[in-house]
């Protein structure tokens, strides 16, 4: 406990405004409006406006897929170092904040350049729901403490410590935070692929 809180301590906090508007100069720096960088990243063009003014803070799904869209990196856009290394001593884990409403997400990788796979713990506060969201690729959730509901198309999902959830990230996606605890939720995801960046 008191080595996470230790982490929690050196976390970079990413403001909302500061976020939103280094979105809107890499959304303008390539000439994309709303509605292009909501219909690549599988959002709506209300919840990019919101973020872009810094009433809403994504998700880290939806962090990632506006990234991706942007053809630039979580990291970029939060201002943090990109740092690659194929092992990572806890004690020197990187850790940030999105918004102000209590998430911390703990960066296991990428361990090289060109990694298809994303992987993260994430806390989450009691109450807190992710948006919606439908885009390419593919997700798993290791649920470590806490409780969810877990909403995959049509079924819903009592998540307890222990349960996993794998996916298709096209089928429409989000999930709450039930127990009165945080949740600690271990997730491992393929990098969003835009059509923009595909080459398609």
């Amino acid at each position: 406990m008191d080595g996470s809180n230790k982490r929690r301590k050196r976390g970079k906090s990413a403001q909302p405004t500061q976020l939103g508007n280094a979105i809107r100069y890499r959304r303008k720096a390539l000439k994309k409006t709303l509605d292009d960088v909501a219909s690549e990243a599988g959002l709506t063009t209300g919840f990019i406006s919101q973020v872009e003014r810094g009433l809403s803070s994504p998700s880290l799904s939806s962090l990632m897929s506006i990234a991706s869209c942007l053809q630039t990196s979580i990291e970029q856009l939060l201002s943090v170092p990109e740092e690659l290394s194929e092992y990572i001593p806890k004690e020197k884990r990187q850790v940030y904040s999105l918004g102000t409403a209590g998430r911390m997400y703990e960066k296991l990788g990428p361990g090289f350049a060109g990694s298809l796979l994303y992987s993260i713990i994430i806390h989450r506060p009691p109450g807190h729901v992710s948006e919606k969201m439908q885009h390419t690729g593919e997700v798993f959730c290791y649920l470590l403490s806490g409780q969810l509901e877990y909403h995959l198309n049509d079924d819903v999902f009592i998540m307890s410590p222990g349960d996993t959830v794998h996916h298709d990230t096209t089928k429409t996606h989000f999930s709450k935070v039930t127990s009165e605890t945080e949740a600690v939720e271990l997730w491992v995801s393929t990098s969003p692929i835009s059509e923009a960046n595909s080459g398609s």
